[in-house]
C-alpha cells in the first residue's frame, strides 16, 4: 500500500467548466501504487460559484475532493488556504485553466524522489481552443522556457505554480506561505519561491510531467499580451525592493526601452512575428519603468 500522499492544489475564480475538465482529467493519474492523491478545490469567489460543480463531482467520483471558499480575492490567500488544508507530505498546486497527462503526477514525484529536491516543477504548454494567428505561432509568443530533467533552477524567474511539486514541510510558518500583497497582481509565486531558494532549498525541473494549459481566443490578441507584458513589469519592480541592485534593473530596462524603440521599425520589416515578439518585451520594460515613476497603467491580473 502506498504510504506517500500528495494533495493537488486547485485555486479556482470563476471558470466552472474547465474546473470540471481539470477535475475529470486528475481521476485518471497513474500512481504505480507509489503513493495516493486527493484534491483541494479553494474557490476565490465569495459567491462559491463553484461549489455546486464540485459537490456535484464529487458524488459521482471515487477521488476524494474537499471544497473550501476564500471569500476574499487574492489569489495567495487561496493558496494559503490550501497550503493550510492539505494532508500529506506533498503539495501538487495546477492552475484551474490547465489539464495534466496521465503520468503527471507519477513523474513529479519520481523525479522527487531521484533528484531529492524540495519541489519539482514540469513544463506547461499551451492548448489553444481555436487556431491561433500566425504571428502567436511563429513568434513562440505562448511558449514557456523549458529544460532537461534535473536541471536545478538557479532563478525564481524560473519558477511558477501551475505545475509543481512541492514538500510540504517548507511552509513551517506563516512566513512561508504566500505574499498577499501580489494576490491581486500576480508573482506571489515567483515571490515564494525567490525567498525559499534564497534560503538554499532546491528545486528541479521534470520535462516527463507536463500540464497543457487552456488558450482561449481572447488570449489571441495584441492587446491581451501587451498588457499582460505591461503588467508583468510592475510586479518585476515590486519584487526589486528587495534587492540591492534595483538602480542597476532600473537602467538596464531604461536602455532596453530605448533600444527596442529603435529597432521596431526594423522588426516590423522582419514580420509580424518578430514584432510582436519584441513588442512584448518591450513592454515588460516600459511596466518596470512607469511603476518607477508612479504611473499604474494595468492595476490587477483581471484580464
Amino acid at each position: 500500500m502506498a504510504s506517500d500522499h500528495i494533495t493537488v492544489c486547485i485555486c479556482t475564480f470563476k471558470r466552472p467548466e474547465l474546473l470540471l475538465h481539470l477535475l475529470n482529467e486528475l481521476q485518471k493519474q497513474k500512481t504505480d501504487q507509489l503513493f495516493s492523491y486527493s484534491v483541494i478545490v479553494v474557490d476565490n469567489d465569495h459567491a462559491q460559484s463553484a461549489k455546486e460543480s464540485v459537490l456535484s463531482f464529487k458524488e459521482q467520483s471515487e477521488m476524494h475532493v474537499e471544497y473550501y471558499c476564500e471569500p476574499e480575492q487574492n489569489i495567495a490567500l487561496a493558496r494559503n488556504k490550501a497550503v493550510e488544508n492539505a494532508k500529506g507530505p506533498f503539495i501538487a498546486f495546477i492552475d484551474d485553466d490547465e489539464f495534466p497527462v496521465d503520468e503527471w503526477l507519477l513523474g513529479l514525484y519520481k523525479a522527487r524522489v531521484e533528484f531529492d529536491a524540495d519541489g519539482v516543477l514540469g513544463p506547461v504548454k499551451p492548448y489553444f481552443e481555436i487556431n491561433p494567428p500566425k504571428w502567436i505561432i511563429k513568434g513562440k509568443i505562448c511558449e514557456r522556457e523549458s529544460f532537461s530533467t534535473g536541471t536545478i533552477l538557479k532563478s525564481c524567474r524560473q519558477t511558477r505554480t501551475g505545475n509543481v511539486l512541492l514538500l510540504k514541510n517548507i511552509f513551517k510558518n506563516k512566513s512561508d506561505l504566500f505574499n498577499p500583497d501580489f494576490g491581486k497582481t500576480g508573482g506571489e509565486d515567483v515571490d515564494f519561491f525567490r525567498r525559499k531558494i534564497h534560503e538554499g532549498l532546491i528545486f528541479i525541473w521534470c520535462e516527463e510531467a507536463p500540464v497543457y494549459e487552456t488558450v482561449p481566443a481572447e488570449r489571441l490578441t495584441r492587446t491581451y499580451h501587451l498588457k499582460r507584458a505591461l503588467l508583468r513589469g510592475k510586479v518585476a519592480t515590486f519584487h526589486t525592493r528587495y534587492f540591492k541592485d534595483k538602480l542597476f534593473s532600473t537602467s538596464k530596462s531604461t536602455i532596453a526601452f530605448l533600444l527596442y524603440t529603435l529597432a521596431m521599425p526594423f522588426f516590423l520589416i522582419m514580420g509580424q512575428h518578430v514584432f510582436m515578439k519584441f513588442m512584448i518585451r518591450n513592454c515588460d520594460h516600459i511596466g518596470k519603468i512607469l511603476a518607477e515613476l508612479g504611473i499604474n497603467v494595468v492595476k490587477e491580473k483581471n484580464f
